[in-house]
Order: C-alpha cells, then structure tokens, then sequence
C-alpha cells in the first residue's frame, strides 16, 4: 500500500486541494489544514493546453514544499508531461499523476515517474473508460479517478463515476495488486453527502477534495 494511506488504519485520507488556498496567506492556510488533520495536499498542476486554465508550475510546488510537512502530490493535467516530470520530482512532489488522455506512452512515463524516486499515478477522466490504463495497473502506485472534468473548481460531482471506482477495487483485488484509489471532486456544500459514503464502502482510500475550501471552516473533509 502507498506510503500516505499507512498513515491511517482505517477509513479514508483527505487530501486538501492547494488550488483553493488564499495564496496572499499561503504559510497560515497550509498550517491550518495541518491542524485539521489533512494527510496530503493535492496540488493541482494546469498548464492551460491540455485544460483551458493555468495555474502554476514547479517554482510554487517547492515553495509549498517548504512551508508544509505533508506529502506534496502533484496532478498534473498538461500535454505531453513527459517534459516536466523531472522537474515537479525535484520541486518535492512525492507522488505525480499523468492524465492518461495527455500522455503518449503511459508505461514509459510511469516508469520514470518511479526511476526520478517518485510514486506515480494515472488520472482518468469521467467519461474515459477504464480499459484504457488496465494494461498499465500492475505499474501504478495511484489510480487517480475524476468525478468532475479537469480544469474548472466548483463542478457538481458526477455519480456515474462510483460503478468504476468499484470496478476498479474489483480489478484491485482480483490481481492482488495495491496501488491507492483516489477520487478528484467535491459533492459541495449542498450536495448529498450519499456519494462519499458510498465511495468509503467502496474502499476508496484518498479523497480530494476542493470544497470545503481552505478559507473557512470546516477545512478537511468530515467522512462518516
């Protein structure tokens, strides 16, 4: 199992997204969600080619990787990320995700994610079947399964995703593998709580969530 989940016994991690942190205020707001028990923070990397919106770049993940002990994992929604990969490793990203619609060879970029002394993951997309990154799971530390479409905040949380999150524990289990499942998304504040509960029964150990927001209370994600 992947380093940040032996953190936990049981139920599920939280991983806070940065993108939602006042980042006039980057030092406090990263020592709140410590406080509030966050396991990881979840850094979401946009390049503004491969999603229409940009964000930032491996200068800000070292400079959170400074200001924070918890676990820097980077999500990297970019065009051919084989590019850049050294250089979030060396920012202190402990685990990279790739989005397997943008990479060109996925057990080639997997396996230097893992040689540069990194976890790795793959992302999927909502509507990207799970056939396409069967081939690659033997590989993965991370199986990163969007709920919403990547590159805009603040989307309602898409239930057709839960048969693959299942899906893929099925698979998980069936080859006795132990790559971690997280989920990118947010059921919002006046969102069913049902979803993440149905994610926890469904074992899905790291939860990213953007909302609540780092801003106010409550910051880290209460599952039931």
């Amino acid at each position: 199992m992947s380093w940040w989940l032996r953190q936990r016994a049981e139920g599920a991690a939280v991983a806070p997204s940065v993108l939602s942190a006042d980042f006039t205020n980057l030092a406090n707001e990263l020592r709140a969600v410590e406080t509030a028990g966050a396991d990881l923070l979840h850094l979401d990397v946009m390049d503004g080619r491969f999603v229409p919106n940009l964000t930032f770049g491996p200068m800000i993940v070292e400079a959170i990787s400074r200001l924070t002990s918890l676990p820097l994992v980077a999500h990297l929604m970019i065009a051919d990320p084989d590019r850049l990969l050294p250089s979030f490793i060396e920012s202190g990203a402990r685990c990279v995700s790739i989005h397997a619609e943008a990479s060109t060879d996925l057990v080639r970029d997997l396996d230097r994610i893992r040689s540069l002394g990194a976890l790795n993951g793959v992302a999927l997309n909502p509507d990207t079947p799970l056939e396409a990154v069967e081939h690659v799971l033997d590989r993965l530390d991370l199986l990163l399964i969007m709920s919403v479409f990547p590159g805009f905040g603040g989307q309602r949380f898409i239930e057709t995703v839960l048969p693959k999150v299942l899906r893929v524990k099925e698979l998980r289990e069936a080859r006795g593998l132990g790559f971690a499942i997280e989920i990118d998304g947010s059921p919002g504040p006046r969102f069913s709580r049902a979803p993440i509960m149905r994610m926890r029964s469904g074992n899905s150990e790291a939860l990213q969530d953007a909302l609540p927001r780092f801003r106010g209370p409550p910051i880290a994600v209460s599952l039931p």
